[in-house]
């Protein structure tokens, strides 16, 4: 290949990316990825941290990631998927109540703007009527 067909290539290669990265979809991708690795890092240290122990002091002091089934020189370690599975519907739980909340502001949003175009309509009505009766004002003063 030749510098110049190279050069082309590459940026070729660059601008297609810019504009692969420049998409709506892939960035707030992203930002979900991010914003939920941080979210779930939070929701894992308040079930780690929080709920846990206070099962653990209900449960008569059971530490669950402790759990464990011995067999020979085998371990089935079954504490750690128990902790998994709460941690999961702790998670599962946020996200279901945050989804909610946006839905609710969403709904509420949606309700304001169809208030407001509503609200054109009558202003729209009023300016058709005094429209007509300023066509009917000319018409009068024309007739007198």
């Amino acid at each position: 290949m030749k510098r110049k067909d190279v050069i082309k290539t590459g940026s070729k290669f660059f601008s297609d990316f810019k504009a692969f990265i420049a998409k709506g979809n892939v960035i707030d991708l992203a930002v979900g990825v991010i914003i939920g690795n941080a979210f779930g890092k939070i929701v894992t240290s308040i079930v780690n941290d929080v709920i846990m122990p206070a099962i653990g002091i209900i449960s008569g002091g059971i530490n669950f990631t402790n759990l464990s089934y011995t067999v020979k020189d085998s371990t089935i370690a079954y504490g750690n998927l128990i902790q998994n599975v709460i941690d999961f519907f702790i998670i599962a739980a946020c996200i279901f109540v945050f989804v909610k909340v946006i839905e609710r502001f969403t709904k509420k949003k949606q309700a304001e703007v169809e208030e407001t175009v509503v609200e054109e309509v009558k202003k729209d009505e009023h300016i058709v009527l005094l429209e007509e009766i300023r066509d009917l004002l000319k018409k009068e003063s024309e007739v007198k």
